[in-house]
């Protein structure tokens, strides 16, 4: 399941570039078709809600 419920806005290139993992500080895998933002290295997955990006550990769901 993915936190997608409706079409969002592409995130802007500016954010992509200056975002890391809040817990890791590693690079993120962004995937807006689904509304999430991924940290291959600590396996979360953050929500994009109304085109913010929810970069909360406490509420990132974790991968497979």
């Amino acid at each position: 399941m993915t936190f997608a419920e409706e079409p969002t806005v592409p995130l802007a290139p500016e954010l992509k570039e200056i975002l890391a993992c809040p817990k890791c500080k590693g690079s993120l895998e962004f995937h807006e078709e689904r509304a999430e933002i991924h940290c291959p290295r600590c396996r979360l997955a953050f929500a994009i809600r109304d085109d913010i990006p929810v970069m909360l550990v406490d509420e990132a769901r974790p991968l497979p």
